[in-house]
């Protein structure tokens, strides 16, 4: 039924012309034909700009939208516009000032592309187009700062031509390059955060095209794959699915594809195991600083984006050992977690070999068996980790345990905290 009104109310020629709405249909609902708008609801940030903007959208015939103001959102509108432009002292006064601030980013942006060539976009067949659209955001992403400037800059070219996008004064040029910009940063942010912002101001042409981008890539195909990255009906880290990741031509984007995917894994390995989901995170980052640390020059960019894709994808293979080598050990996943805080703290305070010397690796196995029947015992009772009496019972469990099995005492503090935290953890996620 709720399709069937979108479909109708987008229909010039139904008569469904007028719909009163409170929630629905104020964001990313595009409908080019309307014209008017009565708003008497308090509306702010982003959704006010994207609801006024319903009625900017150029269509045949219409001169112009009108929005009737019954609230008086004037100063919530400049507050918006301030946060989504980052810029304190400058406020949109009106659709001239809009204006000005897509011209002016243009130009910004036409320097940034200053050495590549984007005819292809405007010139070429469709083919051609698609390659352009892919190898510009393989561009923008030579370096961080040159993708920050880009990404930053199209946004608030975004917000402004937002309010303008009707206006004659946009040449047909300007909107194809504002088409352009958009369409390269949804596809970087795509990689980035695994969702196209809205594309509501482009054409249905260069939607699709976005979308066949990522398409082409197999990008979507790893997004989709990634957030279901516990199923075990998933095998990401297969040869053969890594070996389709390193087919993507284009290194930049192949390397947003890894470290995305690695996240997300990463993500879905700290739920279980939060001390080596802490280690992993920490390996990746630095991965990421080099990769963010990377210059214009071509060929050192050449070495170092191979380098890093290379070392993602070893990272992920060693990931996926890691979240399996509980078996070798002989305990369950969770006995796992406790044996690598025990592990863990042993070799930050030195003790670890002489540890191994002395019990064998053996004792440290069935200490964090022992660990996990006592986290087992103390967690069963509702909301056990608020409750101090349970938490002190909990320590002292922990600390005559560690005893027992020779564990150093000096930092039983440290044992009690990271097993106390990894419990928690874990129980938040079961």
């Amino acid at each position: 039924y709720r399709t069937e009104l979108d479909r109708q109310f987008k229909n010039e020629k139904s008569n469904f012309k007028i719909a009163i709405v409170v929630d629905m249909w104020l964001t990313g609902f595009d409908v080019p034909s309307l014209d008017t708008m009565y708003i008497d609801k308090p509306l702010q940030e982003h959704t006010l700009i994207q609801t006024i903007s319903r009625v900017n959208r150029v269509y045949p015939g219409k001169e112009k939208g009108l929005i009737v103001d019954y609230f008086g959102f004037k100063s919530h509108m400049n507050l918006a516009l301030k946060k989504f432009n980052r810029a304190d002292s400058e406020v949109f006064e009106g659709i001239d000032e809009a204006i000005k601030i897509v011209k002016d980013e243009l130009d910004i942006l036409r320097r940034v592309f200053k050495n590549f060539d984007d005819a292809m976009f405007f010139t070429g067949s469709p083919v051609q187009k698609l390659n352009c659209l892919k190898h510009a955001s393989e561009y923008v992403q030579l370096t961080d700062d040159l993708e920050k400037r880009f990404m930053a800059s199209v946004k608030r070219m975004k917000s402004a031509y937002d309010l303008c996008s009707s206006s004659e004064n946009i040449s047909k040029l300007e909107r194809d390059k504002i088409y352009f910009y958009g369409a390269v940063r949804s596809i970087i942010f795509k990689l980035t955060k695994g969702d196209a912002p809205d594309t509501a101001q482009m054409n249905d042409y260069v939607r699709k095209m976005i979308q066949e981008a990522i398409l082409s890539e197999g990008v979507e195909e790893v997004f989709t794959r990634s957030k279901i990255v516990g199923s075990r009906s998933v095998d990401i880290f297969s040869d053969e699915y890594l070996e389709r990741i390193n087919k993507i031509p284009l290194k930049n984007t192949k390397i947003k594809v890894l470290t995305k995917l690695l996240k997300d894994a990463i993500e879905a390995y700290k739920k279980v195991n939060r001390i080596k989901g802490i280690q992993f995170s920490e390996k990746l980052q630095k991965m990421i600083d080099s990769y963010n640390n990377r210059h214009g020059d071509k060929v050192y960019a050449e070495e170092i984006l191979d380098n890093v894709a290379e070392e993602l994808t070893k990272l992920l293979k060693e990931l996926e050992a890691d979240k399996e080598s509980f078996k070798d050990l002989g305990i369950d996943f969770e006995e796992k977690a406790f044996f690598d805080i025990l592990v863990e703290i042993a070799k930050q305070h030195d003790f670890y070999e002489d540890y191994i010397k002395q019990h064998g690796e053996q004792k440290l196995i069935e200490l964090s068996k022992e660990m996990k029947k006592i986290v087992d015992d103390k967690s069963r009772y509702t909301d056990w980790a608020k409750k101090e009496d349970i938490k002190a019972d909990l320590k002292v469990s922990i600390i005559l345990t560690m005893a027992d099995y020779g564990y150093p005492p000096v930092v039983q503090d440290e044992v009690f905290k990271e097993i106390f935290l990894q419990a928690e953890n874990f129980k938040k996620y079961q």
